[in-house]
């Protein structure tokens, strides 16, 4: 019998025989552990990306192509990869991205040892499974999360891609290093790494994430479970139609990553205008990072504390305070560092929140799909917001491109406006902080 089956059955012979806290202490480490090494995986690889893409074609007007490709295979990967979940649950999901991600890094390398183009940005785009890897380690840990902690749940896994997304930068040049006596390019070298860290992630998944949170979660809510049909991905997207809150909720991640993805990928170029040297670039992109990441413990114990809605509030004033610091900086680049780091503090409130509001939004049966919905919109709308930056840019300014990405918060702001109305309206005499939005 199963790990599951087993937790299956003791739910059925008596519910209160299971401590959902002590699965979690169980499972959670091993996200941790898992999204460190995602996380460090896609930071060397991509680091060098554009660079190799102007080594393959010799130009750098296609090298862009070549980090968008990744970005691009995220979004199209996301549903299926959820698919494989909704069916099998949180593991096979995961252990089928990392695999994923680590061939297309192999292919990547075998691209750039060849010189061809085509190639490199199809093992891109695999390469881009690697981030939905971690992207979908958030909502695994938050399967088993009581509602009032779901949020602390999510924030945790999302804190520990600090760690790798800090480090990966930094050990691409030794790992380009490493790789170059055997005849590959030292800029496909980092790809060579993340290879491995991708299957060393893949095996950590596999042989410890038991029980599967997915499954046991359906498996101690048999109640809400229903037929296959209420698993599917149509269910999902009928599950998101009929809930104004998985709209809202839907609409934060997709916003609130869209527009830190368009203003902080111009950022370094803007900074070089003003006379900003490498090492400057690197500090401020550096701090943004750490408002991403560090402080994503922060938002989530504030989603449980005062709710979604409040966060998902904070998280657009956050954006709409970075883009006016960064838009109105000019030379200095102090103001703009400052403004990058609120960029990603706001990044992180609307992640959070949006994730654990997505999850408290709909039926336990359609969750899976629901949250691949999610990465789906978010990301195919980064990268829509990525080529339209540098095209914003260049002909308006850096500045135009943050009172673009000001306005792209409108609707958000909007759509939680209405919902604060709506639920005022409904529950005028309640108290505390309403996890449900």
């Amino acid at each position: 019998m199963s790990a599951e089956e087993k937790t299956a059955a003791a739910a059925e012979a008596k519910p209160d025989a299971v401590d959902l806290r002590a699965l979690q202490r169980r499972i959670t480490p091993v996200l941790i552990v898992s999204q460190i090494l995602g996380g460090l995986g896609v930071a060397t690889g991509i680091a060098l990306a554009a660079v190799l893409g102007q080594e393959v074609t010799g130009t750098e007007a296609l090298s862009g192509l070549v980090p968008t490709a990744s970005v691009a295979g995220t979004a199209l990967l996301s549903m299926p990869l959820a698919a494989v979940m909704t069916a099998r649950g949180r593991r096979a999901g995961l252990v089928l991205a990392y695999a994923i991600g680590a061939l297309g890094a192999g292919v990547v390398v075998l691209a750039a040892v060849i010189g061809n183009f085509p190639l490199l940005l199809l093992g891109m785009a695999g390469f881009g499974a690697g981030s939905s890897a971690n992207l979908q380690a958030r909502f695994a840990a938050a399967d088993l999360a009581e509602p009032d902690r779901r949020a602390r749940a999510i924030s945790t896994v999302v804190w520990a891609t600090t760690i790798g997304a800090v480090l990966g930068p930094n050990i691409a040049a030794p790992a380009g290093r490493s790789v170059s006596g055997l005849g590959i390019p030292v800029a496909a070298g980092p790809f060579v790494w993340a290879a491995g860290v991708f299957l060393l992630s893949a095996v950590i998944v596999a042989v410890l994430l038991r029980p599967d949170p997915l499954l046991t979660a359906r498996a101690l809510a048999p109640a809400e479970e229903g037929t296959k049909e209420g698993r599917s991905l149509r269910a999902g997207v009928r599950a998101v139609r009929e809930s104004p809150r998985a709209r809202l909720a839907l609409v934060t991640v997709t916003v609130s990553h869209t527009a830190m993805v368009s203003i902080m990928t111009m950022t370094p170029l803007a900074l070089s205008h003003h006379g900003a040297g490498i090492e400057l670039i690197g500090l401020v992109i550096s701090g943004h990072i750490a408002g991403m990441y560090a402080f994503s413990p922060v938002m989530g114990r504030l989603s449980d504390r005062f709710g979604r809605l409040a966060v998902i509030g904070l998280a657009v004033g956050l954006l709409a305070a970075a883009a006016l610091l960064a838009g109105t900086a000019g030379a200095s680049h102090g103001r703009t560092a400052a403004g990058l780091f609120v960029l990603g503090l706001g990044w992180s409130a609307g992640l959070v929140s949006g994730s654990a509001l997505l999850t408290d939004s709909v039926p336990g049966p359609a969750r899976a799909a629901v949250q691949g919905l999610s990465d789906l919109a978010m990301n195919t709308a980064a990268g829509v917001g990525g080529v339209m930056a540098g095209v914003i840019v260049s002909k308006a300014g850096y500045g135009v491109l943050n009172a673009v990405g000001a306005c792209l918060l409108l609707p958000l702001a909007a759509l939680a406006a209405h919902r604060a109305l709506t639920r005022s309206r409904q529950e005028p005499k309640s108290s505390g902080p309403d996890l449900r939005a």
